[in-house]
This record gives C-alpha cells, sequence and structure tokens, in this order.
C-alpha cells in the first residue's frame, strides 16, 4: 500500500491523516495499533494505544450493553477492578442507561457505536487512534465526542491521530495533518495548507 512512507508524531500532538478513499489512512492506523504488521520497514511506538477503530468489533452480541463494557475494556487492555472503577462513567457517557441491560443485538448501530466509543475513551492510554468514529451517531453526541476529546488533549497530553473526511472537525481539533495519496504523502503541515493542497 505504501511507498516510501516516513514520518514522526511527538508526543502529545494532535494529527489529522487525510486523502481520498483508498489513499491509505485506515491501513496506516492498523500498522500503528500493531493490527497489521509493515512486509517491510518499521514502526515504532512509545507508550500504550487505544485504537478506536470499528468500535464494538469485540462485542458478543448476545450479551448486555453492561457485560459488554467489561468484555470490550478488558480487549482494550483494562482490568477488572479498573473497569468497575469507571463503569457508571461509561455508562452516563454512552447515555445508555435504559438500555444498558438490553442484548448488544437490539442495538441500532449508532448505540453500539456510543458504547464503544465510551468504553475506548475511558482506557487510560498516552496514545488514540481514532478512525471515523465520528461518523456514525447523532450531532449532539458527535459533538460531546470532540469536547471530550478535546479536553482530554487539554489535561493529559494525549498523542492523537485522527483520520477523518471531515474537514471542519480536523482543522479545528488537530494542529497537523498529512495528506495521502496512493500511498505517499503528498502534504504534512498546517491543516488549513494541508486541505488547500487537498483540494486542488
Amino acid at each position: 500500500v505504501f511507498k516510501d512512507l516516513s514520518f514522526t508524531i511527538d508526543q502529545g500532538e494532535t494529527v489529522g491523516i487525510v486523502g481520498k478513499n483508498g489513499a491509505g489512512k485506515s491501513t496506516l492506523l492498523k500498522l500503528i495499533a500493531g493490527v497489521t504488521y509493515p512486509s517491510s520497514g518499521h514502526v515504532q511506538i512509545y507508550g500504550r494505544v487505544a485504537p478506536l477503530i470499528e468500535l464494538g468489533a469485540g462485542f458478543h452480541h448476545e450479551l448486555s450493553g453492561y457485560e459488554n463494557i467489561f468484555l470490550n475494556a478488558a480487549i482494550l487492555g483494562m482490568h477488572k477492578r479498573e473497569i468497575e472503577l469507571k463503569v457508571h462513567e461509561i455508562i452516563a457517557f454512552s447515555e445508555l442507561e435504559e438500555f444498558i441491560h438490553v442484548p448488544v443485538k437490539r442495538y441500532s448501530s449508532g448505540m453500539q457505536m456510543r458504547l464503544g466509543f465510551a468504553v475506548a475513551i475511558h482506557v487510560d492510554v498516552p496514545i488514540l487512534l481514532i478512525d471515523e468514529v465520528l461518523a456514525v451517531g447523532d450531532r449532539d453526541f458527535q459533538k460531546k465526542c470532540l469536547d471530550k476529546l478535546q479536553e482530554m488533549k487539554r489535561k493529559e497530553n494525549k498523542t492523537i491521530i485522527f483520520v477523518s473526511h471531515n474537514e471542519d472537525a480536523v482543522k479545528s481539533f488537530c494542529e497537523r495533518a498529512i495528506l495521502l495519496e496512493e500511498g505517499k504523502i503528498i502534504a504534512d503541515g498546517k491543516p488549513d495548507e494541508v486541505f488547500k493542497r487537498y483540494n486542488r
């Protein structure tokens, strides 16, 4: 997919990865997450990573939302005691209190996304990978998610890598953007400048 791809992201930086479908954005996040390994070259990561990619992919559809919080959080590396301390916070953030004991197979895709995001956002790691997860769900919840990410960026000095087609979200959230085209970096810099190139 990639041709001579090389870049560094510093601790505490928020970087948007942009480009057309098929440019390699999601593959890049999977390499950083360790889901996929490079056939040549290497990826160096310093610190634990929480991939907010395909939220709810680890859900068991016969189990309730409550049970899936424990399952999904464990998959993301949280210990049982840590989950117990945060479970009420996770439920409140998801706004699914009324449905939390209903099997996930009865949830809409938006409800699953809410629960998946609520779990992932409470995992205590220094690096977050976010892949178009805000594309699902209503506008109010999208704003709530972005506000939470802004707060985490400000207070916790997290490194955030954000894949999105939403130009406004990248410009308001990221201090840097990388434009991919056919597996190559063709622009890397301030989001305004990168999007000028992208839109041309």
